[in-house]
């Protein structure tokens, strides 16, 4: 018998969430984590432009409070954020509109683990743009100790269900 002839044939998109889909209060944990190594640290400073020492010049830094070099905290948001697209924004988002609160309360370095996670603060329906909505997350990233190394508040302009082209 022919497997193929009697199994239906579906195809399975991945995507992130439709405005309808998403809900206040929920949190999302983006996984795998991500270690960031010294290489990323330099060549997302130097692609930058950002010729800071503190993520470039490792014998300086050791001279400075934290005695070791820093992971840009621009790769730390990106990274951030990044990991949240594949479970909420893959095909479903129109754009950003906004980063607020951003903040970083520890450093990260090189060689730590980011993990990150997004919780829905609230949406609401586009008054301009019909079939689409605004939907405002918090992303929080934690070292592999659990201490939190960056947060953001970000408002996404969604696509509703049915309205994507």
């Amino acid at each position: 018998m022919n497997e193929k002839s009697t199994v239906e044939e579906r195809t399975v998109e991945q995507r992130g969430l439709y405005y309808e889909e998403f809900e206040p209060g929920i949190r999302y944990l983006h996984r795998p984590g991500r270690t960031v190594t010294d290489a990323d640290n330099v060549l997302f400073t130097t692609m930058t432009m950002n010729t800071q020492g503190l993520h470039l010049d490792a014998a300086w830094a050791a001279t400075q409070p934290f005695g070791r070099p820093l992971v840009n905290s621009m790769f730390t948001l990106a990274t951030m954020v990044g990991a949240s697209v594949a479970q909420l924004t893959q095909g479903t988002i129109v754009a950003n509109l906004g980063f607020m609160e951003v903040s970083f309360p520890h450093p990260l370095f090189p060689g730590d683990t980011l993990y990150s996670e997004s919780v829905v603060d609230s949406k609401r329906l586009s008054e301009s743009r019909t079939g689409q909505g605004i939907v405002t997350l918090r992303h929080t990233a934690k070292n592999q100790d659990g201490v939190v190394v960056a947060s953001a508040v970000r408002s996404v302009l969604m696509w509703c269900v049915g309205h994507r082209p």
